[in-house]
């Protein structure tokens, strides 16, 4: 018995070296998201949550997912990146512009670990940067909301002042003002990227300020409830879809699509070819999705805005195409002139006719 049972270990190990380790090799793969409000926010938490359940449907019992919600940024959040990387994470997608350096941070203890963060700009060997271009989306959503306002006064809820925001702002108060000479941009920061009760408080302080359409750059359905109750009010879906709200408030969305990416970079670390790479795609890839435009929408005005849409994913177009001014009256790009990436990167400026001061 002795006799066979040496026998049966030594022929598993001479199969193992024989096939360089396979067994070893089907050992799953852990990735672990890191996550800034809850999954059931209905906006960015939501949609980075289907992408993670979208790699689990991909790769089966050859991965393992892990994630933490409600992750405030900074201290927490590296103790939450260091203690995945502990537990044998071999990815970990971090999913908040404030977990940058955390991310940085870790990396740095854990070279071995491959770290994906989104929507920052700075990386490491084993620490990869990735964001969606959602100022196309908003000047899909800009353009509607410059149609659709009867007040001529639009609102913007703000989460924070970084660049990624302001370029949104930006973006739909120029295709708003194309349609609609007469706009008015009206600006709350929150200074969150998920607290329902700030949100709707946002929202209703613009609604009182006389804004009939209102977009957002914070998490929650919150404000589209607060348009709901108002009555008379138009809102957009941020990030995830929101349709609970169509045919009105929400009228339209952006929407992101995480789940090819996602599925991209695990199967890059399971085939051994991941490597740190800045990643920014728009709505030409498919990471930024525009949800159905309702029918509380005229018809022209959804034939013209899927007409920019079409026109940005195709190229055609540049949502920052001159000639247009910064706020001050300084000439930015001239007739024709596109923006460059390194400029919307860095964005620290509204354009001319924006009101108000970014704050600091």
């Amino acid at each position: 018995m002795l006799k066979r049972t040496f026998l049966t270990t030594a022929a598993v190990a001479l199969a193992m070296a024989a096939t360089g380790g396979a067994a070893l090799a089907q050992e799953k793969t852990k990735v672990g998201f890191v996550y800034v409000g809850p999954i059931g926010d209905g906006g960015w938490t939501h949609e980075h949550d289907v992408g993670r359940r979208a790699v689990e449907e991909e790769f089966g019992d050859k991965v393992e997912t892990v994630y933490v919600e409600n992750v405030p940024e900074g201290p927490d959040a590296e103790r939450v990146m260091t203690q995945m990387a502990l537990d044998g994470a071999d990815l970990i997608f971090t999913t908040s512009f404030g977990y940058m350096d955390p991310t940085i941070n870790v990396a740095k203890k854990f070279p071995d670990v491959k770290f994906e963060h989104a929507t920052g700009y700075k990386t490491a060997e084993n620490v990869g940067t990735y964001s969606a271009r959602f100022y196309e989306g908003r000047a899909v959503q800009g353009l509607i909301a410059g149609e659709m306002t009867e007040s001529n006064i639009i609102g913007y809820i703000g989460s924070y002042p970084i660049p990624e925001v302001i370029r949104g702002i930006n973006s739909a108060y120029i295709h708003a003002k194309k349609v609609n000479p007469d706009v008015e941009f009206k600006i709350v920061w929150a200074f969150t990227w998920f607290d329902p009760a700030k949100e709707a408080d946002a929202a209703k302080v613009l609604i009182e300020q006389g804004a009939d359409v209102i977009l957002q750059h914070t998490d929650s359905t919150a404000p589209q409830a607060a348009a709901e109750a108002a009555g008379n009010v138009y809102t957009f879906g941020q990030a995830s879809d929101m349709a609970e709200f169509a045919p009105k408030p929400r009228i339209s969305s952006i929407i992101d699509n995480w789940a090819p990416y996602y599925i991209e970079q695990v199967k890059a670390v399971m085939d051994g070819t991941w490597k740190s790479e800045q990643t920014w795609d728009g709505i030409g890839p498919g990471m930024v999705g525009i949800g159905e435009i309702t029918d509380a929408v005229p018809a022209e005005v959804k034939e013209e805005a899927l007409a920019l849409k079409d026109r940005i994913a195709s190229g055609e177009y540049h949502p920052f195409t001159g000639p247009l001014k910064k706020q001050d009256g300084s000439d930015w790009l001239a007739e024709g002139e596109t923006a460059d990436d390194g400029t919307l990167l860095g964005m620290n400026f509204f354009v001319e006719g924006i009101e108000g001061e970014i704050p600091q």
